[in-house]
């Protein structure tokens, strides 16, 4: 008897994953992708004798990644190594204060006290905070379909229900914040995890408080050959398993008969499949893939996650100073986080926070010389004049960056790339360029996202950023696990 043959929409992350585990259960897969390139998001761009990571610059949680080898059977470090980071980020404030974030939680709460206005016991208190609002909520929100009643059938769920007043799911994580902390610095650091769902802190729920303790207790880390390596491994592992890959494969069509998935269009020909997933993100599969079916209004009408611009530079000069993710905070922070998440607008200065990641091995940049990715968080694509948007902001940023620096930084640019919303829209089909989907803004968001599987079309399945349970590299292969095991457990016959 022939296996059983799945067609996965997009090589992101999470179809990476998807397709390793599927093919760890001995179904043949095939990845069909519009690009010439695998990652998604996470891809790399070559200039000027500098390489820049595109996509995510925070890697945490990378079990996730290594247990894809583990469980074909592969040696991890055959495909990909990394290290572990000492110093998460380095923090610079416009009157001169800075703060090394140490991965080390009583380095960091030690730190902490030295430059905030907070006693280290307090810090030790939030993180101990954080942390049970992970181990309450991790196995049902993040590793489990949220739509299948047999999650909440779980002695996990009974605890999480029972600490529930303890979980800050009715206030905002600026005001949990706000309560925890009165070094209006701090609470400001605090606020700034929201950016990792592409949230704001004053809309979304205090649980978000949780994200830290994925830095300080997992800790953070650099893959060896850049973010893009993430990729690469499990692009290499998925076609050494014999997993096939299309590219420059634009899918037109889900083809659905008899309200179950059959299999997809491409170029005009009909190909046929037992299983079809998308890692597209989830509006465009139904409204560019699924035009005749019923679509679930609601969902996609959810508000949208942040987008991002990013400039990528090429600095002909070294700075000591700066490590991997260092964060510049603006003056008017709270301000300018309203303009953008509630009035859906940019202000004359929409910095939120700038990450710089200046990394100088062999292949990044040349000698004497950085590879820069600034990035501030903006609103996704709805028609703005982006061109006067990046213009400004452009301006902005390196006056913020040459007087923190002391140094005029738009005459060390030596090569220059930009990406915005609506590049990021065009290149991975993120609806209006967003990040992690839709947004993370109200204590409902984790249920209203998409589930991994369709209601009304059996065999089809959704994996990626866009749907449960969110955006990210770790959720992302989470996503790509989570539709496996129901892959696996609706076809185990």
């Amino acid at each position: 008897m022939s296996n059983k043959k799945v067609i996965i929409i997009g090589s992101g992350i999470a179809g990476l994953a998807a397709a390793i585990r599927l093919r760890n259960q001995s179904f043949d897969v095939e990845v069909y992708e519009t690009n010439t390139y695998p990652g998604g998001k996470l891809t790399e761009v070559h200039t000027d004798g500098y390489r820049f990571d595109c996509g995510p610059s925070l890697f945490t949680m990378p079990q996730f990644v290594t247990e894809l080898f583990t469980n074909a059977k592969k040696k991890a470090t055959d495909y990909f190594e990394y290290a572990k980071k000492e110093l998460v980020c380095n923090y610079f404030y416009e009157d001169g204060t800075r703060f090394s974030a140490f991965a080390d939680t009583k380095k960091f709460a030690n730190e902490a006290e030295k430059v905030f206005d907070v006693e280290e016991t307090e810090i030790l208190g939030y993180f101990n905070n954080s942390k049970l609002k992970y181990d309450l909520t991790s196995s049902l929100f993040l590793e489990k379909s949220l739509h299948k009643l047999t999650t909440y059938l779980s002695f996990d769920t009974i605890k999480a229900i029972v600490r529930i007043n303890s979980l800050g799911i009715n206030t905002s994580l600026h005001n949990l914040n706000s309560s925890s902390f009165k070094d209006p610095k701090l609470v400001q650091f605090f606020d700034r995890f929201a950016t990792y769902n592409g949230s704001s802190p004053y809309l979304t729920p205090g649980i978000m408080s949780m994200i830290p303790h994925l830095e300080q207790h997992y800790g953070t880390f650099f893959p060896k050959g850049g973010m893009h390596s993430i990729t690469k491994s499990l692009y290499q592992l998925a076609l050494d398993l014999g997993v096939v890959f299309h590219f420059e494969s634009k899918v037109d069509q889900i083809v659905v008969k008899k309200k179950s998935a059959t299999g997809i269009i491409v170029d005009n020909k009909y190909l046929e499949a037992d299983i079809v997933i998308s890692n597209m993100d989830v509006v465009p599969t139904y409204r560019k893939l699924l035009p005749d079916q019923k679509s679930p209004e609601k969902t996609l009408k959810q508000p949208r996650s942040s987008s991002a611009l990013i400039f990528y530079w090429g600095i002909k000069k070294e700075f000591p100073e700066l490590d991997l993710h260092n964060i510049f905070f603006s003056k008017n922070y709270k301000e300018e986080f309203q303009d953008i998440f509630k009035k859906k607008q940019v202000s004359n200065d929409p910095t939120v926070y700038i990450n710089i990641t200046s990394k100088n091995e062999s292949n990044d940049a040349p000698k004497g010389c950085e590879n820069w990715f600034v990035m501030i968080n903006v609103p996704g694509n709805e028609g703005q004049d982006w061109d006067k948007i990046i213009k400004q902001s452009r301006k902005n940023i390196l006056d913020k960056l040459s007087e923190i620096l002391h140094s005029n930084i738009e005459g060390l640019i030596q090569t220059e790339q930009i990406l915005d919303p609506r590049s990021i829209e065009h290149n991975t089909q993120s609806y209006q360029g967003s990040l992690y989907g839709s947004s993370s803004n109200n204590k409902y968001a984790a249920f209203l996202r998409h589930p991994n599987f369709s209601k009304n079309i059996k065999n089809l399945y959704f994996c990626g950023g866009s749907v449960h349970p969110g955006g990210g590299i770790p959720l992302c292969l989470l996503s790509g696990k989570i539709v496996s095991e129901l892959i696996q457990k609706d076809f185990k016959s």
